[in-house]
């Protein structure tokens, strides 16, 4: 990300391709406004840090909020790191974000075993 100009010609060329991007951990390090602004994504991926006490912090709640809302104006698809609780996944829902990730849906698997996972699911 030294040379953003640089970043933006080959995510352009990556995306006639058919390939899609995403801020991973937006919220923290590198992944600031700035970029958001002038990349072309396609998704945030908001940091579990912020989730984790979203039903315990009104900061992080309001911070997790305006992030999906910013999401929902610039098009962008949002996907919620570390959801841990029934209470996350609701704030989240409400709050309009679609997609979520998380031990409250699934400790990490490998790929035959999450395969079984979801086709189970799937079954009910």
């Amino acid at each position: 990300m030294n040379d953003v100009d640089n970043a933006i010609d080959k995510i352009k060329q990556l995306k006639t391709l058919g390939y899609a991007f995403s801020i991973d951990d937006f919220g923290t390090g590198y992944s600031s406004l700035s970029y958001l602004k002038h990349l072309p994504v396609d998704q945030l991926k908001i940091d579990k840090s912020f989730i984790e006490d979203i039903t315990k912090n009104e900061d992080d709640a309001i911070f997790v909020g305006t992030i999906i809302a910013i999401a929902q104006h610039m098009h962008l698809d949002v996907v919620a790191e570390g959801v841990e609780s029934k209470m996350e996944l609701e704030f989240l829902q409400e709050n309009g974000c679609l997609c979520y990730q998380g031990y409250y849906f699934s400790k990490p698997l490998p790929e035959d075993q999450f395969f079984e996972h979801w086709l189970k699911k799937m079954k009910y």
